[in-house]
């Protein structure tokens, strides 16, 4: 196949997959950002302050009705354990489920792998939050929890306290806003009116989830936060999508088939399942962000379990383990990567064993939900104008118009530096070959000269050769003369 059939071929993967789950990552973020809204992060602390299996169930609701995002997820479960939560309920339950049970990934996955995988998923979140809890109660020191606690205090930096990103006070973006509960720093106004929303401080007192639920605010405070899950996640996603489209146009089937083997064992299941974290962690991309790879793995010979490993993977990424070990230090940064990663394989291996007996694998060649294309327009048309009201009510009518007619001018600026690329692209591209071909002239001359070297030594050798052999003839015939 041509490299241009390849790149076309490509482009119609990444189309259709981003058709196909659009609607669901619509409705996903948007149920996220709503449940996010009304339940109070205070209340959760409360709840999970013990590390016992009540504690673990609760921190894993509270995860899986969350954000995906990776990054919020670790700003949140942060906040949770500075506050008192117990280590096991929040750096391990509510993390874990954070990105590995919430509501879009099942709906992604649903729609691009089918529903056997959200099955495995959930089923294999479950496992890999016992495996954790197990991990963190009967191997982890208490004491070093404590430790861990008392350096987030001590070298935390100032961050917004609604989605955990850094909110330095010098800065003009940065607001300040004194409650009762002390001064309080959000990164943008959109966060600002999520805490808000959620905690009622400004007004000196709690707002319940009801009262939050038949306000307008507490609606319009819900797009904001689904927006801001919009603004932390996009780029992965569609890093996702892209990725998946040209490796699975571009990379042969027979290189997947030398990657993962052919065969079904135990060991060969456990060490696919070790690789597949492994490419999950060097992929740097969320747990949505994850699935259209993931859908390429799959198609291409990855065992079931595996799969469901590789997208558990998105918290051990390098980028997350610096932060760990900002916030808790070493120690705890190395138990979080080994005790995630163990999780993930384990919970993999134990998912594709547990479905396979009960015939809920399905086979490669059937991928993909039960919807309709019919059903995918309809669903599409219907959510796409929830998210541009979701747009228009976070960002206002001012920078909505504001961006609506810079559209020509950021559309052109994107071509010209497109085309600034190709042309970079182009020129670096020439000047290599002519690198290229001056080195091959280079390196032709100098085999000539070696050539010619040779030849020259090949001739005085000779010439050397023919003076002995003629000395040699001259003492043989006066040796004669003298008998």
């Amino acid at each position: 196949m041509s490299v241009t059939a390849s790149f076309a071929d490509a482009l119609r993967l990444i189309a259709r997959m981003t058709w196909e789950t659009w609607w669901a990552l619509v409705l996903g973020f948007t149920l996220s950002g709503v449940v996010e809204v009304f339940v109070s992060e205070e209340r959760m602390t409360e709840l999970l302050g013990d590390d016992g299996w009540r504690e673990v169930a609760l921190g894993s609701a509270f995860g899986a009705a969350s954000s995906s995002c990776s990054y919020s997820a670790v700003g949140t479960s942060k906040s949770l354990f500075k506050k008192g939560a117990s280590g096991v309920a929040s750096l391990g339950a509510f993390l874990f489920a954070s990105t590995g049970l919430v509501i879009e990934l099942g709906l992604v996955m649903w729609v691009l792998l089918g529903w056997e995988f959200v099955v495995g998923e959930y089923l294999g979140g479950v496992i890999a939050i016992a495996v954790l809890a197990v991990i963190f109660r009967n191997v982890v020191p208490q004491r070093w929890f404590d430790a861990a606690r008392e350096h987030l205090h001590a070298v935390e930096e100032t961050t917004c306290d609604a989605c955990g990103m850094e909110a330095d006070p010098t800065d003009e973006a940065t607001i300040a806003v004194e409650t009762t509960g002390g001064t309080k720093y959000f990164c943008c106004g959109g966060c600002r009116r999520a805490y808000e929303s959620q905690h009622g401080e400004t007004s000196g007192s709690e707002v319940s989830w009801t009262e939050k639920l038949l306000t307008t605010d507490g609606w319009d405070t819900a797009c904001t936060k689904t927006i801001k899950d919009w603004e932390m996640l996009w780029r992965d996603v569609a890093f996702g999508f892209v990725l998946a489209g040209f490796i699975g146009a571009f990379v042969p089937e027979a290189w997947w088939a030398a990657l993962f083997g052919a065969e079904t064992g135990l060991q060969s299941v456990v060490f696919d399942t070790v690789l597949a974290v492994v490419i999950g962690v060097v992929t740097f991309m969320c747990s949505v962000g994850n699935v259209p790879f993931a859908l390429v793995l799959w198609t291409n010979g990855l065992p079931f379990g595996s799969v469901l490993a590789f997208i558990y993977a998105d918290l051990i990424i390098p980028p997350l383990v610096r932060t760990y070990r900002r916030y808790y230090g070493t120690r705890m940064a190395a138990v979080l990567f080994g005790s995630l990663f163990v999780a993930a394989v384990v919970a993999g291996v134990a998912a594709h064993y547990l479905l396979g007996g009960l015939g809920i694998v399905p086979p490669r060649t059937e991928v993909g939900g039960t919807l309709s294309g019919g059903y995918t327009t309809t669903l599409n048309l219907v959510l796409t104008p929830v998210f541009l009201a979701q747009v228009y009510v976070t960002y206002g009518p001012e920078r909505m118009e504001a961006a609506v007619r810079g559209l020509p001018r950021t559309a052109w600026d994107c071509f010209e530096t497109l085309l600034d690329a190709i042309d970079l692209l182009v020129r670096t591209g020439m000047a290599f070959l002519a690198d290229l071909g001056d080195a091959a002239r280079t390196l032709g001359a100098g085999v000539r000269s070696i050539s010619a070297g040779i030849v020259t030594i090949g001739g005085a050798f000779r010439m050397a050769l023919g003076a002995v052999r003629a000395a040699c003839s001259t003492l043989y015939r006066e040796g004669r003369k003298l008998r």
